[in-house]
């Protein structure tokens, strides 16, 4: 049964943040270049005091709730999604999977864009904003992949759709590619899902990048894939420590020439670090990240996809694997678009070319 929801945060809560950002004890800096060692002190004063003092959470709770919203009894939990009927005479059904430190929030600019040729679904994931209730079981990527299914072909009664995603999204739009693919039209992708081991990419200039995120850039997935608990108590207190965590990776990981918001706009980027924060989602958010350190990659090895497959390469994505890498896993790709610009964040770095990337894969499937 599916119910229709709106999204109200007390004011009471409002109040509360805005109090608890007033109270922030700040920590030092080194003498360094900032950012160098984290998030940078400076900034974050800046945008901790815009926070507090001139953010407008009503008119991004607004800009939510002008989207079709649901809730449906899906896997055991209370699933939230968007559901965005198409305007043209037989729009194509799409799943579009946001991922961490992501939200529906992620869409409120795409969205408008595909629904001239699709019927949008977005689900908050599980765990995640508004699929969050204290208590409810935790879900990696696979079950999340299994929960989509559901809510897809069970709760919505779609016989086929398309899926679209990048990080965890595209990890479940994968999933789903391969467990499921009878279900599916296709999948559109702006991360692949490849394993991350040197030995396997014989690519120089892959495997470099490899290296170098390996060696500096997984602090996060160690602590979330193995203490998730001990990192909640801090980021479920402190909004600035939650802000500070998820406001790093919108700096290192989109095409933004050191400043953040040169990619994503700062209140963007609060609207979001605002629905981990009313929903209290931060710490069951990590739960992938545990899931997949302990029970291994979502596809088995030797595991390959054959479904049809777009991808659309941003340049300052965390990871660009070459064609060749990619085919050994995904063995139907019929669209490979290297982008001009743009980085992990591609919904809200560049709605616009994405877009165009998806309408342009699936309409060659129809």
């Amino acid at each position: 049964m599916t119910r229709p929801f709106r999204l109200e945060v007390p004011e009471a809560a409002l109040a509360d943040l805005r109090e608890r950002l007033a109270r922030t004890r700040w920590p030092d800096e080194p003498a360094l270049e900032p950012w160098s060692t984290g998030t940078s002190l400076a900034y974050m004063k800046s945008l901790c005091e815009y926070w507090r003092d001139g953010f407008d959470w009503r008119a991004w709770e607004a800009k939510l709730n002008a989207f079709p919203q649901y809730t449906a009894r899906v896997n055991g939990i209370d699933l939230h999604y968007l559901h965005v009927p198409g305007k043209c005479a037989d729009p194509m059904p799409l799943l579009l999977s946001h991922g961490w430190p992501g939200s529906v929030f992620e869409f409120h600019r795409l969205i408008p864009l595909l629904e001239e040729r699709f019927t949008v679904v977005a689900p908050s994931l599980p765990g995640y904003g508004l699929s969050f209730a204290p208590g409810q079981k935790r879900m990696g990527a696979e079950d999340i992949a299994e929960t989509f299914a559901e809510l897809m072909t069970g709760a919505l009664g779609y016989k086929r759709f398309g899926c679209q995603g990048g990080d965890w999204g595209a990890s479940i739009s994968t999933v789903l590619g391969h467990r499921h693919p009878h279900m599916l039209t296709g999948i559109h992708l702006n991360l692949l899902v490849l394993r991350r081991e040197p030995k396997l990419a014989s690519d120089p200039r892959y495997l470099a990048q490899l290296k170098a995120f390996l060696a500096e850039e997984t602090g996060y997935q160690a602590i979330q894939g193995t203490k998730p608990q001990t990192l909640a108590y801090g980021l479920t207190d402190s909004p600035a420590g939650l802000a500070a965590w998820i406001v790093e990776k919108f700096r290192t990981w989109s095409d933004c020439d050191g400043n953040p918001e040169n990619a994503v706009s700062r209140d963007e980027m609060l609207a979001n670090v605002s629905l981990y924060w009313f929903t209290g989602a931060i710490g069951s958010s990590f739960w992938p990240y545990y899931a997949r350190l302990h029970s291994g990659w979502p596809i088995p090895e030797g595991g390959t996809i054959g479904v049809p497959t777009g991808y659309a390469e941003f340049p300052k994505e965390i990871l660009t694997p070459p064609r060749a890498l990619a085919e050994k896993t995904y063995t139907d790709i019929r669209r490979w678009t290297v982008m001009p610009k743009g980085g992990h964040f591609a919904a809200l770095e560049q709605p616009e070319a994405l877009a165009r990337e998806i309408k342009a894969f699936f309409s060659a499937l129809a």
